[in-house]
């Protein structure tokens, strides 16, 4: 995250304080995870942003073909690229306690190593190639991506992603949001 945050007069929006737009979002995100993160409370000013960010990340999770494994390599190759240290720890935790990344991938993907799954590294590779092309991906990554055994529309499913990753890791960037403690062991700097 930027050492020098951009936002300087908005804050976290307080759940219990929260009216209209501002609780109605709050509250969805409540029920799909079970507290408020500090990201949320920093995007629900603008409601817009955390609700197209909850809708959008909802329809990932639900719609896309990938596993929950692969999701989580899918969302910590666009917060590692977007250099994201909120979002990369957060989902380093779910990587690592709900989604099955096998934890010598998590351990490669934190430590910009190469990853030894073929399947995944492929996915890691075109994923990072969408974003860092802003979505004019490397033929040979998308080549090697189909080769895996995933399918043109797979490919959709990572803009999707990287379109709601965008979303949190430009918010975190722009107010420099506190790490939540439950992420804190996976911090990275």
């Amino acid at each position: 995250m930027s050492a020098t945050p951009w936002i300087k007069s908005l804050y976290p929006v307080d759940h219990a304080s929260a009216q209209g737009a501002q609780k109605e979002n709050l509250d969805v995100a409540l029920k799909q995870v079970g507290f408020i993160p500090n990201m949320y409370a920093n995007m629900v000013n603008a409601p817009a942003v955390l609700g197209t960010y909850l809708h959008g990340y909802a329809l990932f999770r639900s719609e896309s073909a990938f596993t929950p494994a692969e999701q989580e390599v899918v969302f910590l190759a666009v917060s590692d690229f977007n250099g994201c240290t909120y979002c990369t720890a957060a989902h380093s935790m779910i990587a690592d306690r709900m989604s099955g990344v096998p934890k010598e991938v998590l351990a490669a993907i934190r430590a910009h190593e190469p990853i030894q799954d073929p399947r995944l590294a492929a996915l890691f590779a075109v994923t990072q190639s969408i974003v860092r092309s802003h979505g004019k991906p490397d033929p040979a990554a998308v080549a090697a991506f189909l080769a895996a055994g995933y399918a043109e529309r797979d490919l959709l499913y990572i803009v999707l992603a990287a379109a709601v990753k965008t979303l949190s890791n430009y918010t975190n960037h722009a107010f420099g949001t506190q790490l939540d403690p439950m992420f804190a062991a996976y911090r990275v700097d």
